[in-house]
């Protein structure tokens, strides 16, 4: 009887193994699964990134995104492209170098989560410009409010931002240096001085000093 009985638990012991293993190989299957979708993948299934998906797919970025990075990526929602003026969208959805211009300013080198992002006041993007990071109340990055963190994808981390993100313009070049005898005429007050030069034949080389 006490033969039996052991026979019992001991069994029951195996099988209660079994299951707890069992489970453990589904919820790792799970998580590898969940785990196993990169950046794209991951927006496209959160549904709220339609028209980042969209303008990334016109931009020829996909296969950059699904690439090993990795890669933190401030992703605006279809309702943060909604408050852009109209027109915008359809316009930059026609130029890529712009389109491509913008979408590289939401991007980010390397896996930066909520945790790091607070501990920085700038960010450089891929775009090569820096995106400021504020802090003071919650956590903004340039013109946008985060409002979500740290979804995770095989190939990095996305943040939900509420606003498209719009690079700093290129600063104006500078105006050529006007030659002495432009700088002569815009000043206005030497018209004989100009004319006799022009008589005497010496603008070239005025113009050349």
């Amino acid at each position: 009887m006490k033969n039996l009985f052991s026979l019992r638990t001991l069994t029951s012991a195996v099988l209660a193994a079994g299951l707890l293993v069992a489970g453990a190989a589904v919820a790792g299957s799970h998580e590898k699964k969940a785990a196993g979708k990169d950046i794209v993948d991951t927006a496209v299934a959160a549904g709220d990134f339609t028209t980042l998906v969209k303008a990334v797919q016109a931009a020829g970025l996909v296969d950059t995104l699904k690439g090993d990075g990795p890669f933190t990526v401030f992703a605006p929602t279809d309702a943060a492209f909604a408050k852009l003026p109209a027109g915008t969208l359809d316009s930059l959805l026609k130029d890529k170098e712009k389109l491509t211009a913008i979408l590289t300013y939401h991007v980010v080198p390397g896996k930066v989560t909520a945790a790091d992002v607070v501990k920085v006041k700038h960010a450089s993007t891929v775009n090569g410009a820096k995106l400021a990071v504020d802090t003071s109340e919650g956590v903004r990055v340039g013109n946008a409010k985060v409002v979500k963190t740290d979804i995770m994808a095989s190939n990095g981390v996305i943040h939900v931002i509420d606003a498209v993100l719009l690079p700093p313009a290129d600063p104006e070049p500078e105006p050529m240096p006007k030659d002495i005898v432009d700088t002569a005429i815009g000043a206005g007050t030497f018209n004989t001085l100009v004319a006799a030069v022009q008589a005497a034949g010496l603008e070239d080389t005025l113009r050349s000093a």
